[in-house]
């Protein structure tokens, strides 16, 4: 009876240990995010000039180009900031993700040219892709584009205009934009990776997130295929945040939609291409659901969040593709007992 009594109260102590280690474990990994993040910062304000120095000849030697282009484009649209801010922060994004979806879709739709097709992350999937899924996808994300990410884009204006002057004639320095873009990156990944944790939680996953999850294989399109609240709150508040907060100008605000497009539909897309980034890591999320939430992987690390995809085949390809050899071919899948 004393025996039992002991294995007892060693189990309750077990149980309360197990919960104080949850929660520590929790706040040992917000408090390794700062660390990083605040790391990162540092180091960028103490080696910025060095790390930056080519790029910053670069940027001497074209300024002018750029300022007096930028120049003309100011004096044509003269009293017309606010045209000039949607023409710079939805066409050009617009036209960057349509014209890189439109050559992947070709791709996705025929199976064709082969020498693409032979990058396909997910062999046996979208070969070639469903057509009536597609035309349901292309609805959605259609009506988030233009009726979600249009208006937040036109509040994002606004909110500039309070912070600062998002049209005004004088390019940003070359190092104040470097320090924006790095910003911005560190905002979008705090913000996306919470946010998209928080729409995996039961009580959410079905009504809004599951949606976007049906797509196991996704293509590059379905990077904004999501329930609107998601599309709204994970997918575009943590991009239009960055530049609202710094009050960014409109070319740096412009450039990082793009570059914000162009990293979501690549990690969409279904292939892992030459010189281009490895979508292996988000690929794997869509494969497999409780891994990879966010953009960078860095809170991924820290959060133990990505420890199944660490012991995969897809984890030995997550790199950068600098030969013509696909990594499925050069890293192969280990066979299954049988065959």
């Amino acid at each position: 009876m004393a025996v039992e009594t002991r294995n007892s109260e060693m189990s309750g102590q077990a149980k309360i240990s197990s919960r104080h280690e949850g929660s520590g474990g929790l706040l040992d990994s917000v408090k390794k995010a700062a660390f990083v993040i605040g790391s990162g910062i540092l180091f960028l304000a103490a080696f910025g000039n060095s790390l930056t120095w080519h790029l910053q000849r670069f940027w001497g030697a074209s300024g002018d180009f750029w300022q007096n282009l930028w120049t003309k484009l100011y004096v044509a649209f003269e009293g017309h900031d606010e045209a000039l801010f949607y023409l710079g922060t939805m066409l050009l994004p617009t036209i960057t993700f349509w014209l890189l979806n439109g050559l992947l879709l070709v791709v996705d739709t025929t199976g064709k040219p082969s020498f693409i097709t032979r990058y396909r992350i997910q062999v046996d999937k979208n070969n070639p892709v469903d057509p009536q899924k597609l035309r349901h996808a292309l609805k959605t994300v259609l009506f988030n584009k233009i009726l979600i990410s249009g208006p937040m884009v036109v509040a994002a204006y606004r909110l500039q205009g309070w912070r600062g002057k998002p049209c005004g004639p004088e390019l940003p320095a070359f190092h104040w934009a470097l320090v924006e873009l790095v910003f911005f990156v560190i905002v979008e990944e705090v913000m996306f990776y919470y946010s998209h944790r928080l729409f995996h939680h039961p009580s959410l996953y079905k009504k809004f997130h599951k949606q976007h999850h049906e797509w196991t294989a996704p293509i590059g399109v379905v990077a904004t295929y999501a329930h609107p609240l998601e599309h709204m709150l994970s997918n575009t508040l943590p991009v239009l945040i960055g530049p609202v907060i710094l009050g960014s100008h409109l070319t740096t605000t412009s450039l990082w939609y793009c570059l914000a497009l162009f990293s979501t539909t690549v990690s969409h897309c279904g292939y892992h291409l030459p010189l281009l980034p490895s979508p292996e890591f988000h690929d794997f999320h869509h494969l497999r659901f409780n891994q990879c939430f966010g953009v960078l992987g860095v809170l991924d690390r820290l959060h133990g969040t990505d420890a199944k995809f660490r012991q995969t085949k897809q984890y030995e390809r997550h790199t950068l593709l600098t030969s013509l050899t696909p990594l499925t071919e050069s890293i192969p899948d280990i066979p299954k007992k049988g065959l």
